[in-house]
Order: structure tokens, then C-alpha cells, then sequence
């Protein structure tokens, strides 16, 4: 019986057994209810500053646009740089940001472009976080741990959207938003106090250490090349391109439709937040039911349902109940898709990977909310809402038959590539390198080890290559080789440990088709140049 009742807590929250994930995490959930008590407070004074539904739409904007803009470079420089320090100075940015925002609505001086450029200043916070954080976690507990640590930082997001609001929106119409601005201000001294806390391991430096540009180039080529990526792409956005409408629109549903205060505007939010809550402890069976598809699926359907019912205007408490609703469908949407963009990303790409997702997911956010608050403006807010819910059932249902990758690929590295055979060391910036690969392969195979070959492309494509082909020899029909490209010796040599286990299994699909007692020679060219001619000739001569 005792030993039951220890093994209970191992699964979804045994990660907080480890003392720094728990610190982290505690004080994340403070910072996000700070975080989520200012979005509050903005939201609402917008409304009392402007009766514009697009100024109210573009304070979505501010928020979103810069983790569309800047996600990508976030996810780079949370790859190169000490995470810890990087966190550090992203916290005291926010708090920075905060801080004046208390200064300004204790002043009188808030205007709605100063409370614009702020949110904007804030995304910009936001978007250097989110990789950052996403990227850390795997060093914070066992790899055993590491999915439960995920689902845990989803319900600690939740828990602060459930508690956040309702208690920005009670600050706010007790105290002013100056309180509300500067409880935000006082939650970030927690989570800068817990980096400080944390001693992050110096990182060991194997000398293929990444730079930024390379770092950027090759987490695109990767996006470039992943198809699977593409669909899970593909239907975020469409998905929060349609459902941004309520999220735009809410602040203007709250005040004009239903006739509420900042504190009911609160409630709403602590609703959806408490939604997903509810959302996240379903999901596990809806899971057994439903595969990814019927998840997103389900996940519109309800969003819709709830956009279509707040355009009748109901009663207070019925819009409650509908947020709800709307905070599961939301959870369902997001944890899924998000789910799946893990699932298909290796590791040395994740946080570069998880930003373009998180790029798409904000663009569209930034987009859409833009896009229905200058239709409510032409066609009311009611209107607005029903267009949004009819569209976002009718791109579910069309885009339920692009289905999203299973993400069961062994995304481990497989580590079976030999070592490049060297006469002398190589500088690891030189570049081009050509890798030639010779095989022998039988003319009536030639077109099944073809087929072969279109998935071996797209995985070295995505490992680094900027170039690749095949050709065959014009005196010797069975003599095949396949060539690639890489921008540099280093870059190849990151190639070596990317390939993972999935990839090395497309490869032997490949060289089953390979004929003869030895294995395809493999052969490597680096890019000469006049000036690499000379030094080495001028070395030679002085030696």
C-alpha cells in the first residue's frame, strides 16, 4: 500500500522533485499570473482610452507581432548564448517595461500609443522568452521526466490564466491599473531572484560551437526541408488565424455586449483559464478516443460554437459557461499541435524549430486580430464573430484530410557515420564541402533506389545540406553517385552527429539497393581558392 501511494506522484508531477525545476517552475507560474494581470489592465484601458474596436484589436497585435518577428532569432540566440543570463536580462527588460507602465497610469499619461508601443516592447520579452524557457527544461530533469515537465509547464500556464485575470480584473477595478502594473513589477523580482538561485553548469565546448547566422541558416534549412513540419505548420495556422477573432474581440464583448466591468472582463479570463485546466485533465481520454486529427478537429468545432453563442449577447453567467468551453477547445488546440511539433523535431534543432512553429502561431494571432478588428469596425462585433465561427469550421473540416504527422520517428542520433578520413587538420570554417557517395546498383533497380533517394535528399537537406543530386556514369550505367553540399567542414562535422536513428534507417533503405562486397565509397572535396593556394605553398616552402 505505501508503495503505491510513492509511486503515484512519480508520473505527472515527479518532476518537481528536482529541487531546480521546482524553484522554476513555482516562480514561472508567479511571473506568468504578473504577466497575464498587465495583459488584463492593458486590454481594459485601451477600451476606456479609445472606443476604436481597431485600437483595441491592435493591443493582440502589439503582443503577438514580435514573437512573429522575432521568434526565429530568440530561438538562435537561446541555442548560442547562457540561457541563464539571457533569462536574466529578458525579466528585467519586462519588469522594465512594467514599471513604466505604473508610471504612466499613476501620472495620468497613459495614451493608447504608449500603451501600444509598451505591449509591443513586452512582445518583444515575450519572444525572447518563449524558446529560451522551452529549451532549458530538457536540463532540468531526467530525460524519463521530460514529457511530464512539459505538461506541467501547460498547467502552470493555466493555473496563472485562471488566477491572473481574475485578479488583474479585481486590481484594476478596485485600485487602478497602476496596482495591477506594479503587482507584474513585484512577480518578476521572484523569478529573476530563482535564475539568480539556479548555478546552470558551464557548457562544454567542443569547438563546433555554432554562430549566430549559421545557426539561423541551418535551423531554416531545416524547416525548409521537414514535410511533416510543413503540415503541423500548415494547420496551426489556419486554426489561429480563424479562432484569434474571440481573442481580439473579447475586451469590446465584455464591456459593449454584456454590459461588464474590468472585474467581469477579469472573470472571463480566469474562466478560459480554468477551461483549459479542465481541458488539460480530459485530454489524456480523449486522447484514447481521438487521434490528432479528431483533436483538432474538436478543438475548432467547440471554439466556433463559442464564438456563434457570445455573438447573441447571453447573459453574464452563460458567458462564463462559454469560456469555459472556450478555454478547453483552446488547450486541446494548442497542446496537440504543439505536441506534434515536438514530436517530429530532433533535438539539436528543437528550439530553432519550436520557434518557427511559435512564429507561425503568432503571425497568425497578429494577422487575424488585426484582420477582424477592422471588420468589426465595418460590420459590428456581433457580425464578426459569426463570420469567424463559420470560417474556422469550414478550414477545420477542409484541412481535417491534411493529416499531421504521427511523430513516432526515433528522432536519437544514431551516431553510425564513420569519421572523415583526414591526411591533414582542416580548418573548421572552410568551405564549400562536396561528399561524394559512390554506389553500383542494378538498371532494373534504378528507379525503386530513385524513390529510395527522394527521402534520403530531404534528410540531408534538413541536416545541413544546401545542395544535393544524383547522377550516373555515362560509361558504366550500374555507377551511381549521390553528391551533397554543406557550407562548411564544421557544419558537415555537426552533420555527422544530427543524423538520427529514422535517418539512418531511410539510408539503409537506400543501400539495400547497393550491389558488390564492399560498402559505397564515400568521398569529401573542399573548395579551393587562390588565396588558400598561395598560403599553403608559402607554408610548404618555409617548412
Amino acid at each position: 500500500m505505501g508503495s503505491d501511494l510513492h509511486n503515484k506522484p512519480a508520473g505527472s508531477f515527479a518532476p518537481l522533485r528536482q529541487p531546480v525545476f521546482a524553484v522554476l517552475w513555482a516562480a514561472t507560474v508567479l511571473g506568468n499570473i504578473g504577466s497575464f494581470m498587465r495583459d488584463v489592465a492593458s486590454s481594459w484601458m485601451v477600451t476606456e482610452l479609445s472606443p476604436s474596436p481597431t485600437a483595441v484589436a491592435l493591443i493582440q497585435t502589439a503582443a503577438t507581432l514580435p514573437i512573429f518577428l522575432l521568434a526565429i532569432p530568440a530561438g538562435v540566440l537561446s541555442d548560442i548564448l547562457d540561457r541563464r543570463r539571457f533569462l536574466i536580462w529578458i525579466q528585467l527588460l519586462l519588469a522594465c517595461v512594467s514599471g513604466t507602465l505604473l508610471v504612466l497610469s499613476k501620472t495620468n499619461a497613459l495614451t493608447v500609443e504608449y500603451l501600444i508601443a509598451l505591449t509591443f516592447v513586452g512582445g518583444i520579452g515575450a519572444a525572447l522568452m518563449g524558446p529560451t524557457w522551452q529549451s532549458i527544461v530538457p536540463e532540468l530533469v531526467p530525460r524519463a521526466d521530460l514529457k511530464n515537465a512539459v505538461a506541467l509547464n501547460s498547467l502552470g500556464i493555466n493555473v496563472a490564466r485562471a488566477i491572473g485575470p481574475a485578479a488583474g480584473g479585481l486590481l484594476l477595478a478596485s485600485f487602478g491599473a497602476s496596482m495591477a502594473y506594479g503587482a507584474d513589477v513585484l512577480s518578476y523580482v521572484f523569478v529573476v531572484a530563482a535564475l539568480f538561485w539556479w548555478k546552470r553548469p558551464a557548457a562544454v565546448d567542443t569547438g563546433l560551437s555554432e554562430q549566430f547566422f549559421g545557426a539561423f541558416r541551418a535551423g531554416v534549412r531545416y524547416a525548409r526541408a521537414s514535410r511533416e513540419l510543413h503540415v503541423v505548420l500548415l494547420r496551426a495556422a489556419v486554426f489561429f488565424l480563424f479562432a484569434s477573432s474571440v481573442w481580439a474581440l473579447l475586451p469590446l464583448v465584455a464591456r459593449r455586449m454584456l454590459g461588464g466591468s474590468a472585474g467581469f472582463y477579469g472573470v472571463l479570463l480566469g474562466a478560459v483559464g480554468a477551461g483549459a485546466i479542465l481541458g488539460a485533465v480530459l485530454l489524456p481520454k480523449m486522447r484514447q478516443r481521438l487521434d490528432t486529427d479528431g483533436l483538432v478537429l474538436t478543438a475548432s468545432v467547440l471554439t466556433a460554437a463559442v464564438m456563434a453563442l457570445l455573438s447573441t449577447a447571453p447573459p453574464q453567467w452563460a458567458a462564463v459557461l462559454l469560456m469555459l468551453v472556450l478555454g478547453m477547445g483552446w488547450i486541446i488546440a494548442l497542446t496537440t499541435l504543439n505536441g506534434v511539433a515536438q514530436a517530429v523535431l530532433p533535438n539539436w534543432v528543437r528550439g530553432r524549430g519550436l520557434a518557427i512553429y511559435l512564429t507561425v502561431f503568432n503571425g497568425a494571432m497578429a494577422a487575424g486580430s488585426l484582420a477582424w478588428g477592422l471588420i468589426a469596425q465595418e460590420l459590428g462585433v456581433p457580425s464578426t464573430l459569426v463570420i469567424g465561427a463559420v470560417g474556422l469550421v469550414a478550414v477545420a473540416w477542409v484541412f481535417h484530410h491534411v493529416k499531421l504527422p504521427t511523430g513516432e520517428a526515433d528522432l536519437q542520433a544514431s551516431n553510425h557515420w564513420p569519421e572523415p578520413l583526414l591526411t591533414e587538420p582542416v580548418v573548421h570554417d572552410r568551405g564549400p564541402v562536396i561528399v561524394q557517395i559512390e554506389y553500383r546498383i542494378r538498371k532494373h533497380d534504378l528507379q525503386a533506389f530513385l524513390q529510395a533517394m527522394h527521402h534520403v535528399a530531404q534528410e540531408r537537406r534538413r541536416d545541413g545540406a544546401y545542395a544535393w543530386g544524383v547522377a550516373e556514369h555515362t560509361g558504366e550505367p550500374e555507377r551511381v553517385i549521390e553528391w551533397f553540399m554543406v557550407e562548411s567542414w564544421a557544419e558537415h562535422l555537426r552533420q555527422h552527429r544530427r543524423v538520427s536513428k529514422a535517418d539512418a534507417d531511410l539510408q539503409s533503405e537506400a543501400l539495400a539497393f547497393h550491389i558488390g562486397p564492399d560498402k559505397p565509397a564515400v568521398h569529401h572535396f573542399l573548395a579551393l581558392d587562390v588565396a588558400h593556394a598561395r598560403a599553403t605553398a608559402a607554408d610548404k616552402e618555409t617548412q
